[in-house]
């Protein structure tokens, strides 16, 4: 480990981070990265990047978000490639803007991956400790812990995911907990209290996890991986040369043209499943007042389902292998907190699982949070200068959510240490501007979830141009390298002088009706430029190529920008309309000083959002609950008053 701490009774770093999951990992490399003297707080270093729900990554917006974080020079896209089992591209019969990446993980190679990777970081110490307390002095943070050492940073970035007075419940049982045999932070909760900060109960929850040698796979769906190369990193594909061969216990489990995957398994509930959930819902914590927290309303838990979708006959499960080396699946679908009896009887119920062995209970946590309204689209509370909180403490749920806010934490954080001006994400920028932006002017009522509908700019925030969008950022702050940024600059030198070339490239009807036809395609009834052939439904950039009008330089990205760009020109015009229209309001900031207390008209709803949330922008002020069009003219009257008086 870099460096030579003697042992003090107070250690100095200048960022500290406090939690070791996704979140964390993320914001202690972005600040050792920049240069900071990082330490990484972890209540158990064998749980480093942990995955204690469903081993995946990425999804529609989720993927998205994956990418981004790669292309400001975060870390979870090249684990991810280093450590799947299968990847996917969904959404492929839908448009650009919905299409997204998903990966199954080895989830105990992905935490061995990234612990790893943090233990070979320069400027990083790793250390296991339980936080129980934090307490500013001057223009430090000190961290209390239950050993004998303290630590003290300029900064402090707190992502503790679901450990705050965390409690996991199965049925009649319930046990102080973070997750399954980690502790509970009673202490670091407490402490956060006494600091004034107002905290709140969420609620999620796991499946029961399946021994598949005792899985009739001959009754299930197979659900295979890709057949062409995918990863979720702009950068080179990762060396997997050392992976093992596939576990025989699964079928059909094996080669793909470019790298061993194994599948998954679909299959669905019954009415049996259906009738022993329903016999059984008295002793469901969700329904006999055990659990106090709301819990994720899109991904709600199975007695959840059935409750509140009494007419369907069925519900589906996804079968997920959870590595290489393990027999241990993840029952997708099924996240239950009923006692065990009923949770066997009811994976039992479905016709492929009517001789399996549960390996782990299902169960729901419930757990503290620190409502976002109390941060700023820095992920810097407003309280205290230089705690950062980021993951699942801001209300959020979802690996890839937690460590898009971890990277942001970690930036500026590091950007807060060394004088630098903060880095705020624009909704148009990319899905991490819109989460962070959700967060700080919405009230949560349920853990945050990201989903591609609350991206207004969604067309322009497609996965496959997340590196055009933040690479720049990325090397601004210093995490990307030069190589990498003059490769994307060059890839974005190349799309419109591909689509000028186009245009100017003709293509004689007379003479392509054979080749039209041999390709499926209707034959063109007049001479076409290769550009306004590219905008036809059946057309593609493949299909130039094959026509000899493509370039066969150009590289596949390139290419499929070139024909995203081309077909969607219109839609993507609008959009950026829209963007330079909202860029006005949201460039006016609200200095904190302005008071909305003595605008005159300003109705009281909007006046308690707007003193509760304190937006940074107008722009943010307009997105808040409860504030009209008609209370945003009174504000900006009354800020260019203020201004003017000032």
């Amino acid at each position: 480990m870099p460096g030579d701490d003697t042992i003090n009774s107070t250690m100095s770093y200048e960022v500290i981070v406090v939690g070791a999951g996704h979140a964390g990992c993320e914001a202690a490399l972005a600040a050792a990265r920049m240069g900071c003297r990082t330490l990484l707080l972890t209540m158990n270093l064998d749980n480093v990047a942990l995955m204690p729900c469903n081993p995946s990554i990425g999804g529609p917006a989720k993927g998205h978000l994956v990418r981004e974080i790669d292309a400001l020079g975060g870390e979870m896209a090249r684990n991810i490639d280093k450590t799947f089992i299968q990847i996917r591209m969904l959404n492929t019969g839908k448009g650009p803007a919905v299409q997204a990446l998903r990966a199954q993980a080895d989830k105990k190679r992905y935490g061995l991956a990234m612990k790893h990777t943090l233990e070979r970081q320069p400027n990083l110490h790793v250390k296991q400790a339980l936080v129980e307390g934090v307490e500013p002095a001057g223009n430090t943070i000190k961290i209390l812990t239950d050993t004998d050492l303290a630590f003290e940073a300029k900064t402090v970035i707190l992502t503790t995911g679901t450990s705050l007075a965390g409690r996991i419940i199965t049925g009649e049982k319930s046990i102080a907990a973070g997750r399954a045999g980690e502790n509970a932070a009673y202490g670091l909760s407490e402490s956060l209290r006494e600091l004034g900060f107002s905290l709140k109960r969420l609620k999620t929850g796991t499946p029961p996890r399946l021994d598949a040698k005792t899985i009739d796979f001959e009754k299930t769906t197979l659900q295979s991986g890709s057949d062409v190369p995918l990863y979720f990193s702009f950068a080179l594909p990762p060396d997997t040369s050392d992976f093992p061969v596939p576990n025989p216990v699964y079928p059909q489990n094996g080669l793909t043209p470019w790298r061993q995957q194994i599948p998954c398994y679909l299959i669905s509930t019954n009415e049996k499943t259906h009738q022993i959930i329903r016999s059984n819902i008295h002793r469901a914590p969700l329904f006999n007042g055990s659990i106090e927290g709301t819990g994720p309303r899109y991904c709600p838990s199975i007695e959840d389902k059935i409750f509140k979708f009494a007419d369907k006959s069925s519900h589906q499960f996804f079968l997920e292998p959870e590595g290489w080396e393990t027999s241990e699946v993840y029952l997708q679908g099924a996240n239950t907190s009923l006692p065990e009896d009923v949770q066997l009887e009811m994976v039992r119920s479905i016709p492929a699982l009517e001789n399996t062995e549960i390996i782990r209970m299902g169960y729901a946590i419930e757990y503290d949070y620190v409502p976002p309204s109390q941060i700023s689209s820095t992920l810097e509370t407003k309280s205290i200068p230089g705690l950062f909180l980021a993951g699942q403490i801001n209300g959020t749920t979802g690996y890839e959510e937690a460590a898009g806010q971890g990277l942001v934490a970690g930036i500026n954080a590091a950007l807060k240490v060394n004088g630098k001006q903060p880095l705020v994400f624009r909704r148009d920028q990319g899905y991490i501007g819109v989460m962070i932006d959700d967060l700080v002017t919405k009230e949560l009522t349920e853990p945050y979830r990201l989903f591609t509908s609350r991206a207004e700019y969604r067309l322009l925030l497609r996965h496959d141009n997340a590196d055009l969008r933040l690479t720049p950022v990325g090397y601004e702050v210093g995490l990307i390298d030069k190589e990498r940024y003059d490769a994307v600059e060059a890839r974005r030198r190349t799309i419109p002088a591909e689509m000028e070339r186009l245009s100017k490239t003709v293509i004689v009807a007379e003479k392509t009706g054979d080749e039209m036809e041999q390709h499926g395609v209707p034959q063109l009834g007049r001479n076409s430029t290769a550009l306004e052939f590219l905008r036809r439904p059946e057309a593609s950039y493949e299909l130039l190529l094959a026509l000899g009008f493509g370039n066969p330089e150009l590289s596949r990205d390139a290419a499929v920008q070139v024909e995203i760009e081309t077909k969607y020109r219109g839609y993507i015009e609008k959009q950026e309309v829209m963007v330079q229209r909202m860029r006005k309001l949201e460039e006016k900031r609200i200095p904190v000083w302005f008071e909305y207390d003595e605008i005159t008209g300003l109705r009281y709803e909007a006046c308690f959002k707007l003193k509760e949330f304190r937006p940074q922008t107008l722009g943010q002020a307009s997105r808040i609950d409860g504030v009209t069009p008609a209370d945003m003219a009174l504000i900006m009257v009354h800020l260019e008053r203020a201004r003017m008086n000032q």
